[in-house]
């Protein structure tokens, strides 16, 4: 019972920060207690130059080692590369990635983790596009352990909350203080923005969702109903709505992202807001609204350089990791050095990646990651 009450005030929260973002440090504070782990953010990574950023923190990893992590050592980290292969909404654990013992001897534990006391860390994909991917993740202390099936199973709980809060986050550029007035500010969304109530039926719209209803395609207004085209996307709409009435707690892993798809074959995503629960509800009680629906369009679905690679040449997950090591930081002493693993397995790697790639020389795997990581050429 105490865990169910703590999941739904973090599930409300999570929602509470769509419409002010302020609320993430202390939302991903209390997110790492409930999984039981050290520090939590939402960042971003880019496959094909190991760079990335945080959107969201909750202050657990000191300034100087943040810094030093997105400065230096995400391109050491063995399992940047890897993490692009996850499914979404499931839990993958360092150990998932490379062999545990060998990640004990890489420069990024030796030189950031073990420092800081931190021997595990657990990821969840928010959303992957051709270059980036987008992540929630939670660093586990040497206290906590390596990552355990409790953890997994808490992770699985929150992710497809914390998935809508930032994909909806994406659409919506609020500031501190104007949830209040959420009519006005989505007035000047491009994004089509709807407020609606358990029926469907539309108390508000913005002029960009005027303009998609006038197309009368993938999403229409019927007597002053929103309407999907699709039967199937119509359906779960209804429900997610419904849900939206009665609160967080309802509209469970529903919704997230409903695809719609126009007679052009141009795609859709749909997302839902419940406007009846935490801070939210302010907005919709003034607007006699339960939800906020929010459509824009879907940039088209590519795999990223990494997945491209290893599937154009049946690439294995250490191959790969070899393959981006000889690539980012050199030669085989250093790749070795780097992963945490002999000179000889490298080489071994090696030989296997110039065979599968039709290459002979590490200048030519260069110009191979280059011609992938292209977007003109994605």
């Amino acid at each position: 019972m105490v865990e169910t009450e703590q999941l739904l005030g973090l599930v409300g929260g999570i929602y509470d920060t769509v419409l002010d973002r302020s609320l993430w440090p202390e939302i991903l504070k209390k997110v790492s207690v409930f999984v039981n782990g050290a520090a939590s953010s939402v960042f971003w990574k880019d496959a094909a130059n190991h760079n990335g950023n945080v959107f969201f923190e909750d202050g657990g990893i000191p300034q100087y080692y943040r810094d030093l992590y997105f400065s230096k050592y995400v391109k050491l980290n063995p399992t940047t590369t890897a993490r692009f292969f996850a499914e979404p909404e499931e839990p993958i654990a360092t150990g998932d990635l490379v062999p545990y013992n060998e990640f004990l001897q890489t420069r990024f534990y030796r030189e950031w983790a073990q420092p800081q006391g931190l021997v595990d860390f657990a990821s969840i994909v928010l959303e992957k596009s051709v270059m980036k991917a987008a992540m929630f993740g939670v660093f586990r202390h040497a206290r906590h352990g390596v990552v355990d099936d409790a953890m997994r199973q808490r992770m699985r709980l929150l992710a497809p909350h914390i998935q809508r809060a930032v994909l909806i986050s994406e659409v919506i550029d609020l500031k501190q203080g104007e949830a209040e007035m959420l009519a006005q500010t989505l007035d000047g969304l491009r994004a089509a923005t709807f407020l609606a109530d358990a029926g469907g039926r539309i108390v508000h719209s913005n002029a960009a969702g005027y303009a998609l209803l006038s197309e009368n395609d993938v999403i229409r207004a019927v007597d002053g109903r929103l309407v999907a085209k699709a039967r199937r996307a119509d359906d779960s709409l209804r429900d997610a709505l419904r849900a939206a009435a009665i609160g967080d707690e309802a509209i469970g892993t529903r919704g997230i992202a409903l695809p719609l798809v126009a007679e052009t074959g141009d795609r859709y995503a749909l997302h839902v807001l419940p406007l009846t629960s935490g801070s939210r509800c302010r907005t919709g009680r003034r607007h006699s609204a339960t939800a906020a629906i929010f459509v824009h369009k879907a940039g088209l679905e590519s795999p990223s350089p990494p997945v491209a690679i290893a599937e154009a040449y049946k690439l294995t997950t250490a191959e790969l990791r070899v393959l981006f090591a000889i690539v980012e930081v050199g030669g085989v002493p250093d790749a070795a050095e780097t992963l945490g693993i002999a000179p000889s397995t490298v080489k071994t790697h090696l030989g296997r990646i110039f065979e599968k790639t039709s290459t002979t020389r590490q200048t030519d795997l260069v110009k191979l990651v280059a011609g992938f990581s292209n977007p003109l050429l994605s």
